[in-house]
This record gives C-alpha cells, structure tokens and sequence, in this order.
C-alpha cells in the first residue's frame, strides 16, 4: 500500500514539473501568471488535446471571478494535475487519423487536393456546413494536403467515447 503511495506521489510531482516548466516558458513577467490566450497552447504542449468547448469550461474553471485576461500558476495546477491524472483530452490515435485520412483519399495518392478537402471539410452529402462565403475564404487558404497536415486539421475535432 505504502508503495503505491509513493508511486502516486512521485507521478503527481512528475506531472507538477512538467505543468511548472510549461507554464514558465508563457510567464514572461516571472510573475506565476500567463495571459489566458496562452492557456490552449500550454495545454497542449502537455499532450492534451480538448475541443474548443472543453478548453472555454478549463478557462473558465481557472480564471478569477473578476476575469483579469490572465492566470495564476496557483489556479492551474491542481486543475491540470487532475486533467492529466485521468488521462483527459487525449490525442486521437494515429492509426484512426490514418484510416480516415485513408477513407478520404479513395484513390491512394497519399494527398487530397484543395479542392477534396474544401469539400469534405464544408459539405455532408452534398449539403452545406458552414456559413456563406466560408468555402471562398477556405479555397483562398488551402493548398494540396498530405497526410500528416490531415492529421493536424482532424486533431482539432474530439475524439470517438467508446460506447
């Protein structure tokens, strides 16, 4: 018992190093608080990857009652400790990025064109998804993919819960 204790203890300040050394690299002041707009970019640095709805509810579990637009180590920790101890947020597989990536790219080149994933980006059985003028802006953006920038577009999107 002792000794699963000590195991637990000695992951937990593990994870406290990697937290601390993360969120130092943001707080440029040297004063244990980082701008909030850094806050996705610190929890990803640590391997978790929420959808931009989990990440607004983190922001908004570690902020002050009187939004400053910064964060305290102080409020973080705990909240990241846990995040991390239940293993939350994680990444999508590569070997699921890979079979829909694959599924997309019907004829096995190993990259869809713009033009491929403009549509499986904004279309759904041919029907619109997103608003008016998205699809001009993306087609102004996009050049051809490959695998592993899918990877970094599907990333954003939350992975499968087993059911």
């Amino acid at each position: 018992m002792a000794d699963e204790k000590d195991r637990e203890e000695i992951i937990v300040a593990e994870f406290h190093k990697k937290i601390k050394e993360a969120f130092e690299v943001f707080d440029h002041e040297s004063n244990n608080t980082v701008d909030v707009r850094e806050i996705g970019t610190i929890i990803r640095s640590l391997g978790c990857c929420p959808t931009e709805g989990e990440l607004h509810d983190l922001i908004a579990e570690v902020e002050e009652e009187e939004p400053t637009g910064y964060i305290r180590f102080e409020k973080f920790l705990p909240v990241m400790t846990e995040i991390l101890l239940e293993r939350r947020y994680r990444p999508i597989p590569e070997d699921v990025l890979l079979r829909a990536f694959e599924v997309l790219d019907s004829a096995k080149r190993g990259f869809l064109t713009k033009d491929e994933l403009i549509k499986y980006m904004t279309e759904e059985d041919g029907v619109s998804l997103c608003r008016p003028g998205w699809s001009a802006v993306a087609q102004s953006r996009l050049t051809a993919t490959s695998t592993s920038q899918v990877q970094v577009i599907l990333l954003s999107q939350p992975p499968e819960q087993p059911g």
